[in-house]
């Protein structure tokens, strides 16, 4: 990974990906008792920033091979964000998804025109079904995080941070991002270390799945005892990736970890003060800017919303904490 890889996929989606802005409000400013700024990745195609990763990685394909087709493993964010990138490239793809998955994710993730394969976790192994089913249609499998070209992709959301803060006037600043294995976050963390030294990142995670804060304070990769029990399900992963937690270690500041109620309060005061929907695991960033003030260092504090695919009745339930 270095930052040519993500010069070189901000190339490849310009003209494709949204460029997302920095928000802001005083109210959230009052809350958190300093400057924040928002960066809504909500926006983005199918509603995260997995889109930038997906294109990334797709647009980087030979030709013959992108014809094959791709296939991912995801229940969520990163299925729809591959399944929108090969539609555009008119590739075939194959969606390897839980049968459990909700019921909209699922079918948004077909009407974006991938095959969904759906299996049991409980009963049969994913890896396999997706090894078989490549193999035997020779796809190319886009990893959800831990893959070079789809983290250059999400990486181009820090060279904007870093070329927005700058046009503020903004030269240092705790840059909150939320995070699952860490593709999202190593991303970020290498576009600032080049483009805007003294924007430091730092990851945010659900309480009880917070893997990459015990492992960037043991020096050495740390897993989840579970798997699943928490509103953030977007960015609950096993453990940081192999490539994305060398990155972290050295470039990132200390992690967070943020409380369910925390991450439902972020996602009403997004909706109240910015009007934007944002899901649980996609507010804990902006949850550690307002709530945890005492972890944070200086005056100003970029908080990423990583996405907003949240259901109705969640939604409402996080109104009901104002």
């Amino acid at each position: 990974m270095n930052i040519e890889m993500i010069e070189a996929a901000a190339t490849r989606l310009k003209g494709h990906a949204r460029r997302t802005p920095l928000l802001s409000s005083p109210f959230l400013d009052e809350i958190a008792g300093r400057r924040v700024l928002v960066k809504p990745e909500c926006l983005q195609h199918t509603g995260s920033f997995k889109f930038r990763g997906a294109w990334s990685a797709i647009s980087a394909l030979d030709p013959e091979l992108r014809a094959r087709g791709v296939i991912a493993f995801s229940s969520g964010n990163h299925a729809q964000g591959v399944a929108l990138a090969a539609k555009m490239h008119g590739a075939p793809a194959v969606i390897i998804m839980p049968a459990d998955a909700p019921a909209l994710k699922l079918a948004n993730t077909a009407a974006l025109g991938a095959e969904v394969v759906t299996y049991d976790r409980a009963t049969e192994d994913r890896d396999e079904i997706g090894g078989r089913l490549a193999e035997e249609r020779g796809l190319t499998l886009i990893k959800p995080f831990d893959e070079p070209l789809v983290i250059a992709g999400q990486g181009t959301a820090g060279l904007e941070i870093a070329e927005d803060a700058k046009a503020l006037g903004i030269d240092k600043a705790e840059v909150l991002i939320c995070c699952g294995g860490g593709g999202l976050t190593s991303g970020v963390a290498l576009a600032c270390a080049a483009h805007a030294p003294g924007l430091r990142v730092r990851p945010v995670e659900p309480e009880g799945f917070e893997d990459v804060k015990r492992s960037l304070e043991d020096g050495e990769i740390r897993r989840n005892p579970a798997l699943s029990g928490n509103i953030c399900d977007a960015i609950i992963t096993p453990q940081p990736g192999e490539i994305t937690f060398p990155i972290m270690k050295e470039l990132c500041g200390p992690g967070i970890a943020v409380s369910e109620h925390e991450a439902l309060a972020a996602v009403a005061q997004a909706f109240l003060r910015l009007k934007i929907v944002a899901e649980p695991g996609g507010a804990v960033a902006l949850a550690a800017a307002l709530y945890h003030a005492q972890e944070l260092e200086g005056d100003t504090v970029i908080a990423m919303i990583s996405g907003g695919n949240v259901d109705p009745e969640m939604f409402s339930r996080a109104l009901a904490t104002l």
